[in-house]
């Protein structure tokens, strides 16, 4: 077991020191690549052989979903029909820890005559890869992780974290926003989380129970049955909100009160209830809920003073947040 562990550890020490020697070899040519992209007339293009090739296709999925258009093209089949995906003055980003790769150097010729542009993310700086490129990013790697210096490990990490640096420095300069992002990422819990807005998940309607100041206590009880959420948002006349009644209020009035007849809502309700505006994000209410120093389980939903409607913690849940 320890023998497992310590192979374990030096792997992992392995691969920090490649992106600590990265981070010491960072240099203009970085910058350079950036504005490359930025300037760029046509589509990105990544590519790469082996596991440089699937290093390549995260860093495409990452410009992709980060709002910089790129799309992955296999080397192999690129010199067998695919290169047709290539424009005139598209920009391409090739990988290759050698850059010596049969299929990559093949398709170099085509490329020239495409004028399009090349950056390199190669640990060799004199390979033909490197020659034919107008921007190279040098990634150092002493010693494959590998206990044969063979399979590409430090080599593919130092790649891969390249491309997230070009992708989060493309992102800065383009404003991409959580809007932006948001619309990429329509499905799963992040998408979820920066499109909903409140006025999307809350009860309105005949599902948010509302009673005035004056209300007593038989209607206060059979409007919190009805609306199903086990409160009602207590109003005045113009519709603002006032205060709020929760089935635990109607447990403490029928445990102290005398006589339930003559309570009215304003004598059963708590003031300054926590509340949450319509075009807030809903995440936004799901960290009231969960922050609050109190349990709350649910929010009034208020546009201006006026309450519009009640969201619950179950209707996030159910939305997925």
């Amino acid at each position: 077991m320890m023998t497992i562990l310590a192979d374990i550890r030096e792997v992992i020490s392995l691969e920090i020191k490649t992106l600590e020697d990265l981070l010491a070899s960072i240099n203009p040519a970085f910058e350079d690549a950036v504005q490359l992209i930025v300037k760029s007339r046509g589509k990105v293009i990544i590519s790469g052989m082996g596991k440089s090739g699937l290093v390549g296709r995260k860093i495409a999925a990452t410009l992709s979903s980060t709002g910089t258009t790129a799309v992955f093209l296999h080397p192999s089949e690129a010199l067998h029909g695919d290169l047709g995906m290539v424009e005139m003055g598209d920009t391409l980003i090739l990988l290759g820890k050698s850059g010596e790769s049969d299929e990559m150097v093949g398709m170099l010729p085509i490329l020239k005559k495409m004028e399009c542009k090349i950056i390199s993310i190669t640990a060799n700086k004199t390979s033909t890869l490197a020659k034919h490129s107008h921007v190279v990013l040098y990634t150092p790697v002493e010693k494959e992780a590998c206990a044969l210096n063979l399979a590409p490990t430090c080599s593919t990490t130092a790649a891969l974290v390249v491309g997230d640096a070009l992708a989060i420095a493309l992102m800065k300069i383009k404003n991409f926003s959580r809007t932006d992002f948001a619309l990429f990422h329509p499905a799963g819990r992040i998408g979820k989380r920066l499109l909903y807005k409140v006025s999307d998940l809350m009860k309105s309607g005949d599902e948010n129970p509302v009673v005035l100041l004056e209300a007593k206590f038989d209607e206060v009880l059979s409007a919190i049955s009805e609306g199903k959420v086990n409160a009602v948002s207590v109003i005045d006349d113009k519709g603002h909100l006032k205060g709020l009644i929760t089935s635990y209020d109607l447990r403490k009035a029928l445990q102290t009160s005398s006589d339930l007849k003559s309570l009215i809502a304003k004598d059963i309700m708590f003031d300054n209830p926590t509340t949450i505006n319509s075009d807030a994000f809903a995440i936004e209410a799901h960290e009231i809920m969960k922050n609050s120093h109190k349990p709350l389980q649910l929010l009034p939903v208020l546009e201006g003073m006026r309450v519009i409607g009640i969201i619950t913690m179950h209707d996030m849940v159910r939305a997925g947040l």
